[in-house]
């Protein structure tokens, strides 16, 4: 028998492959005890209110008439948030130009930069770094790369700038 997250996901894709919603996509679906569920949604042109509140509406509608959660629960529907880490690839694509801040798996290290690219496989960071040049006296400032592979990624999290 399919859990609640299970139904709710099953719901929220087919909801999400309707025609105009094309660009919405579930990130994750947080079941926590007493009938509080926390949907998390992204989009490739970014979510709005009017997005979190349709949807909302949508699972509401399909809990209270199946009896899921029984009579009082709370669900919210949002946007994930600068707090919340990437999870998916589609995340990472979006974010294209955006610094971020890698934790990296076995290494106890965070790697910061701006996402420059993002393959199957892995993402590219670059950064500045001073080093020390051959044949110069002074650390110059030097662009660096560094590619991380999505296996090796523990935690990656969008840094606000001003």
């Amino acid at each position: 028998m399919p859990t609640i997250t299970e139904k709710l996901a099953d719901l929220i894709t087919a909801y999400f492959a309707e025609e105009g919603r094309e660009a919405l996509f579930l990130v994750e679906i947080e079941y926590k005890g007493e009938n509080k569920v926390q949907v998390f949604i992204d989009s490739d042109n970014g979510v709005n209110f009017g997005d979190c509140a349709r949807l909302s509406r949508h699972l509401e509608a399909q809990i209270e008439e199946n009896g899921w959660l029984g009579e009082k629960y709370t669900l919210d529907v949002s946007s994930p948030g600068l707090d919340r880490p990437l999870k998916l690839h589609r995340q990472y694509v979006k974010n294209i130009g955006r610094e971020l801040s890698v934790e990296i798996e076995g290494e106890h290290k965070h790697a910061k930069g701006k996402l420059e690219e993002v393959t199957e496989e892995h993402i590219v960071l670059t950064y500045s770094e001073k080093v020390k040049l051959e044949g110069r006296k002074k650390k110059e400032l030097v662009e660096m790369r560094q590619e991380i592979p999505f296996e090796c990624i523990k935690k990656a999290l969008v840094k606000i700038t001003f």
